[in-house]
C-alpha cells in the first residue's frame, strides 16, 4: 500500500464519520445554533486597526499565499525528487524567516521597549517602530540588535511612526 492510497482511505474515512455524526446529530441542536447565528448583533462600524497591526495581517496574507502555493506544487507528482526537496527548503526558509522576526521583534519591545514590526525580506530588513522619539541614536541601536542576530551583513532600514 503506497502513501497516496494510505491518504485517501485515511480522508476517506474522516469525511464518512463527518457524515455520520451530521446524520445522527439531532435536528434541534442545529435549530439551537441557527438561532444562535440570527441572534448574534452585527457589527456595524469596525475599528480600525493599527498600523502594526495592519502590516503584520498583510505580510502574513502573502506569505500565507506563498506557503500555500509551495504545498500545492509539492503535493504534485510531475516533480522531480530534487525538486521536491527545493521546494521543502523554501517552505522551512519562509517559517524560519517568520521565527526571526518575532524574535527580533520581542527583543526590541525588551530591551528598548518599543512595538515594532519587522519584515525580512533575502538581504533586506525593514523595521517600523511606534515612537515619539525620532533620533539617529534609537534608530542605530535598533540596528544593532536586528545585525546581532545575523552572521552576513544585512540592508536595515528603521522607520519611526507616531503613536495614533
Amino acid at each position: 500500500m503506497n502513501k497516496q492510497n494510505l491518504w485517501f482511505l485515511t480522508l476517506f474515512s474522516f469525511i464518512l464519520v463527518l457524515g455520520v455524526y451530521y446524520i445522527t446529530m439531532p435536528s434541534n441542536l442545529l435549530d439551537t445554533i441557527q438561532k444562535e447565528i440570527e441572534e448574534t448583533p452585527t457589527i456595524e462600524k469596525v475599528e480600525e486597526l493599527d498600523t502594526l497591526s495592519a502590516m503584520r495581517v498583510s505580510l502574513e496574507e502573502v506569505r500565507k499565499e506563498k506557503m500555500e502555493g509551495l504545498k500545492e506544487q509539492l503535493i504534485g507528482e510531475e516533480l522531480t525528487s530534487q525538486e521536491k526537496n527545493n521546494l521543502y527548503e523554501q517552505l522551512k526558509y519562509l517559517n524560519e524567516i517568520q521565527g526571526t522576526e518575532e524574535n527580533i521583534e520581542k527583543q526590541i519591545k525588551k530591551e528598548l521597549d518599543l512595538d515594532c514590526f519587522t519584515k525580512i525580506d533575502s538581504n533586506n530588513i525593514s523595521v517600523v517602530c511606534i515612537s515619539e522619539d525620532h533620533n539617529t541614536t534609537l534608530a542605530n541601536k535598533i540596528m544593532r540588535l536586528v545585525q546581532e542576530k545575523f552572521k552576513m551583513k544585512k540592508d536595515i532600514t528603521v522607520k519611526f511612526q507616531k503613536k495614533l
